[in-house]
């Protein structure tokens, strides 16, 4: 079994599903590459990839989750999903029960992205804590696209409601340029004593690990030893990564190859599957 924990799907359809992205600015992925939910289920089959959490195309859709939601309804075998809210705004506890109750399993934050550079600052806003704290009553996950920048913020959230599951996306782009130790990601580091953190190694943090000075034997055995396996997921991030599917898979099971069989499996599988039981 096989779970891609970070992909998109991207309607070709635009009058049924409208862009709205977040800042104002749609990101030049979802123009040049949609790839709808058959695309993505054929795209899966011909990689190996037997379940996928699809993540709500914030730079597309925005808060519009409503192509997510309907391919998680017409494909529950194969698809969970993963939606996105104002987390500021005064009916945000209304607005992640109602994605819930439409079978979506996981909230995503974007505080930084291809068309919104930097780290926002609203990740410190105390707004954010009647959001974060129906998350944590009712045991739903959030997504945190950020930079390392935002991580005394999150730590700070953390401490406040110690009982909510947070992934973070890309692994909140480690900085590697320097190599082993790898001192600019000891903040990341750090985040591993905080047992409701998960990252998520997508595309762009397993080619990082690549680069010299960096190396993928250093960098996660450090993920290893701070987090465990059962804290660490593969997500393929397609199609926002260039490559096709069967490419991104392959590529970060050749990175990945020296772990132990057992590391392996929980990283292309068990976390994901702890975590959105659906696909499981």
């Amino acid at each position: 079994m096989t779970i891609d924990a970070h992909c998109h799907v991207i309607a070709v359809d635009r009058d049924r599903y409208p862009r709205n992205p977040l800042g104002g600015v749609e990101s030049a992925w979802s123009q040049q590459r949609p790839v709808g939910a058959k695309e993505l289920l054929a795209a899966m089959d011909q990689a190996g990839i037997d379940r996928a959490v699809v993540v709500q195309a914030s730079t597309a859709y925005g808060h519009d989750n409503s192509y997510v939601a309907d391919s998680v309804e017409q494909h529950p075998d194969r698809f969970a999903g993963v939606f996105s809210v104002d987390m500021l705004a005064p009916d945000a506890s209304e607005q992640l029960a109602h994605w819930v109750s439409r079978g979506l399993q996981g909230a995503r934050l974007f505080t930084t992205g291809s068309t919104m550079p930097g780290q926002a600052s609203w990740l410190s806003d105390p707004r954010l804590h009647t959001a974060w704290a129906w998350a944590e009553q009712n045991n739903l996950s959030l997504c945190l696209q950020m930079r390392s920048e935002g991580i005394p913020a999150l730590r700070e959230l953390l401490d406040r409601f110690p009982g909510v599951k947070v992934l973070l996306d890309h692994a909140a782009r480690p900085d590697l340029s320097g190599g082993a130790p790898y001192d600019a990601a000891r903040p990341l580091f750090e985040l591993g004593q905080y047992a409701g953190v998960y990252l998520k190694l997508t595309e762009r943090t397993l080619v990082s690990s690549t680069k010299e000075p960096a190396d993928p034997g250093t960098f996660l055995r450090k993920l290893l030893t701070e987090f465990g396996a059962e804290r660490l997921m593969w997500g393929s991030n397609y199609p926002a990564a260039e490559d096709d599917l069967p490419t991104l898979h392959k590529r970060s099971r050749d990175i990945l190859a020296f772990l132990p069989a057992a590391a392996q499996e929980q990283i292309f599988h068990g976390t994901a599957a702890t975590l959105y039981p659906v696909v499981s």
